[in-house]
């Protein structure tokens, strides 16, 4: 049997108003203003789905609450067989219309996107968006008024940040190896490269300390290495006799 046709509790618009009203203004209350970097693919992978060259240039400013206000989620730290890992993960909560009418219109996009990134000043901590959850209240009034975003600490992996937000910015210089960051640009934004086509830089580029990966620990591996195994020596393999 259908239901009573004189009772409509999902098909009211001004209702559904109401809700995102207040949904829009409780955010505005007990939220943060912060920073959402979108993605931009440059060279996808149509095997793996991936891209090694992305490229961060916009960052639009909005207000979203902290649904985990106790602390960090996720793994938290741990040393994997890789190195030490730090898999934080924070839930951040954005109204539907303030998302499209911020970002959504201006970038041709219905939603947060997983590999978009999200800066939060407060804490001076760039995430990288890895779920969200397009139904975090099930049809409140017959719709969707919010997202739930999961985000997981952001890792530099050579990714370009020229969003205009210096600390987001910031990460580029002091982690990228890729001498290009400090190249000297002509008027239209090229490159201006040498006769034997390598990038001219700026003084503030370093070749001996700059050049290398800040983050690797090869040395200190090899070091703990030599301590344990030392092959200049003796066969390790060879029960003693040389």
């Amino acid at each position: 049997m259908a239901t009573n046709f004189y009772f409509n509790n999902f098909n009211n618009s001004q209702e559904q108003l109401l809700i995102e009203n207040l949904v829009m203004e409780s955010i505005k209350i007990y939220g943060h203003d912060m920073y959402y970097v979108p993605r931009r693919i440059k060279n996808k992978d149509e095997i793996y789905g991936e891209d090694s060259v992305s490229e961060y240039t916009m960052a639009y400013e909005i207000d979203m609450y902290i649904r985990s206000y106790d602390s960090y989620e996720g793994d938290g730290a741990f040393l994997s067989k890789f190195n030490l890992e730090i898999r934080d993960q924070v839930t951040f909560t954005v109204s539907v219309r303030n998302f499209t009418d911020e970002i959504g219109n201006y970038e041709s996009i219905e939603r947060p996107r997983e590999g978009d990134l999200i800066y939060l000043p407060m804490a001076d901590r760039l995430f990288v968006i890895k779920y969200v959850n397009k139904n975090a209240v099930f049809y409140q009034m017959g719709s969707i008024q919010m997202y739930d975003v999961v985000a997981e600490m952001f890792e530099y992996s050579g990714e370009k940040l020229s969003t205009g937000i210096a600390a987001i910015d910031k990460i580029e210089r002091d982690y990228s190896v890729n001498m290009s960051v400090y190249a000297i640009l002509a008027e239209d934004g090229y490159i201006i490269s040498s006769d034997d086509g390598y990038d001219i830089v700026q003084d503030q580029y370093n070749f001996d300390t700059q050049a290398t990966d800040s983050l690797a620990d090869n040395d200190e591996i090899e070091a703990e290495a030599d301590s344990i195994i030392n092959f200049s020596e003796i066969d390790p393999f060879s029960e003693g006799d040389i």
